[in-house]
């Protein structure tokens, strides 16, 4: 429907079954608030509903999901502590969800760090933002399953590692970022303002011809959420930690083949690292450091599949955020 005129929307509920409404946006011009083509950020999330939602385990790797190695692989530049698929390894354990590959901690409940890759083959697609957040119910036997709504409550949102813009090439896709093993308790201005900037940069740089391989990942304990300006240290009852810190670096490629090859000492690569407060700045590059910087913090050996010599100059260069 188009018009010039003032508009009025009524929703009216038939019969007696429940409905829920949400995430309603308009787009048009006239009154302020209402902008012509604005980017879609993620809503705002508050930690979930009361009620969990049923959980799903690992899903199916369609034609759009990245190669398992190899040029467009989620691990190409490496798998930065070492993690295996193993139950001696709950600190450390590797996890393929086909649309990006994580480290996942059982006792923290939250990801150590993320990897995916990133052309617009995985953001152009018509998926819809699926919202299904849920519990992954491929984790070992006994280990406790972080639920839909375990940040129910506690100021801080469900946030991305790997983003919901960054896989709209299915539904499959999609749904993929909404695996609580894929989730971090993140402050909420931190994730829908600093991350988000972020996030949609480089989905733009893609749009410019570029390939993104990227890793996500946090450590540390307490941040400071919505609900309390005091340092949280853990919610769900001591099962989730709150990472102190939220950090993320990208190497950026004009698009072509045999990519590990093409990386060399003037390759851009950008490193973020933000504190988990709900007071961070909007623009991302107030928080620009090296991937050195990370890797101390960490102790992790990033971007390990490239030749020593390269890594050694990447990894030292601050990125100047044009």
């Amino acid at each position: 429907m188009t018009t010039t005129g003032k508009i009025r929307f009524q929703i009216k509920k038939a019969g007696t079954t429940r409905i829920n409404i949400d995430d309603i946006m308009f787009k048009g011009t006239g009154d302020p608030g209402i902008t012509v083509g604005a980017p879609e950020a993620d809503p705002v999330d508050n930690g979930g509903s009361t009620a969990p939602s049923p959980g799903r385990g690992t899903p199916d790797a369609g034609s759009d999901a990245p190669p398992s190695g190899g040029d467009n692989s989620n691990l190409l530049f490496g798998n930065p502590s070492g993690a295996v698929s193993s139950v001696v390894s709950a600190e450390n354990y590797l996890i393929d969800q086909k649309y990006y590959v994580e480290s996942y901690s059982m006792n923290r409940g939250i990801p150590n760090w993320v990897s995916w890759h990133l052309d617009p083959n995985n953001f152009n697609g018509t998926a819809s933002r699926k919202d299904d957040f849920a519990s992954f119910t491929g984790l070992p036997v006994n280990w406790y399953q972080v639920q839909s709504n375990s940040y129910s409550g506690s100021g801080f949102d469900r946030g991305h590692n790997c983003p919901s813009g960054d896989r709209t090439s299915s539904s499959t896709a999609n749904s993929a970022t909404f695996l609580m093993t894929n989730m971090i308790p993140q402050a909420p201005n931190n994730n829908q303002k600093t991350w988000e900037s972020f996030e949609s940069y480089l989905r733009g740089q893609a749009l410019n011809g570029y390939e993104v391989y990227v890793i996500m990942g946090s450590y540390g304990i307490g941040g400071i959420g919505s609900a309390s300006a005091s340092v949280v240290n853990t919610i769900n009852n001591g099962k989730v930690t709150v990472p102190a810190n939220v950090w993320k670096i990208a190497v950026l490629l004009k698009t072509g083949d045999n990519d590990l090859s093409r990386v060399t000492s003037s390759t851009r690569v950008i490193a973020i690292n933000t504190p988990n407060i709900n007071s961070t700045s909007v623009s991302w590059k107030d928080y620009i450091v090296s991937v050195r910087d990370i890797e101390g913090a960490t102790g992790y050996n990033l971007l390990s599949n490239l030749p020593q010599n390269i890594q050694d100059v990447v990894e030292k260069v601050k990125d100047l955020g044009n």
